[in-house]
């Protein structure tokens, strides 16, 4: 990656749980497609953020959580990263999780604004769990956090009881459908159980920049 290549700040924000005995090469192995973009050579070298107030990517052992806040320069080809990142995690995580991206313009100025152009600012959601129905859970919480709050502008939440209950159904139809893939693509007289830890990563399209600081 070249110096010209750097139109982006690029932040991560997630708190991703982890199982009980993961090791701490295990965590620097996973977040390499983060450090390794950063230029560094381990996790150790790469873990700070390029704005010291943010706490960059941590590992609480207390708790078990993987705290990411963490910001580096670059470009488009950091998309490229986010597969690989979501592949590993998955085989770490305990739950599931959502992890958000955001893309900030560098070049974007003042003097673009008033003269109407568009910064380049986007946002993606990743969402990263140790099973589909893991990873399903979380969307569907974060989806029902989403529409309850926009909803209680103009109804009471007693009354949104069957808003919530269509989401459900919706993410229940959804894990029927791949469950009734998963078993059509199982070789006959295989066993095991529908899931695993493939790469379950989902991207979130629409322009939300922000600090997530």
């Amino acid at each position: 990656m070249s110096a010209n290549d750097n139109a982006f700040e690029i932040h991560v924000h997630g708190d991703v749980k982890l199982r009980p005995g993961t090791r701490l090469e295990a965590i620097e192995e996973a977040l390499k497609p983060l450090w390794q973009y950063a230029g560094a050579r381990s996790l150790a070298g790469g873990a700070a953020s390029l704005y010291e107030e943010e706490p960059g990517i941590r590992y609480d052992t207390i708790t078990r959580t993987l705290q990411m806040c963490w910001t580096v320069e670059g470009g488009e080809d950091f998309r490229q990263q986010l597969d690989d990142l979501c592949m590993n995690l998955n085989d770490l995580a305990e739950y599931g999780a959502p992890i958000e991206v955001s893309f900030y313009d560098v070049d974007f100025d003042e003097d673009d604004e008033d003269e109407g152009r568009e910064a380049r600012d986007d946002f993606v959601l990743l969402f990263i769990g140790p099973t589909p129905q893991a990873i399903m859970q979380v969307q569907r919480d974060l989806l029902v956090e989403d529409v309850v709050r926009l909803m209680e502008r103009h109804f009471d939440s007693a009354e949104l009881g069957g808003v919530v209950h269509a989401i459900d159904q919706l993410f229940a139809n959804r894990f029927n459908d791949l469950t009734s893939s998963l078993d059509m693509s199982r070789p006959r007289g295989g066993s095991g159980s529908p899931g695993g830890s493939g790469n379950a990563g989902g991207h979130g399209g629409g322009r939300r920049p922000r600090h997530l600081h």
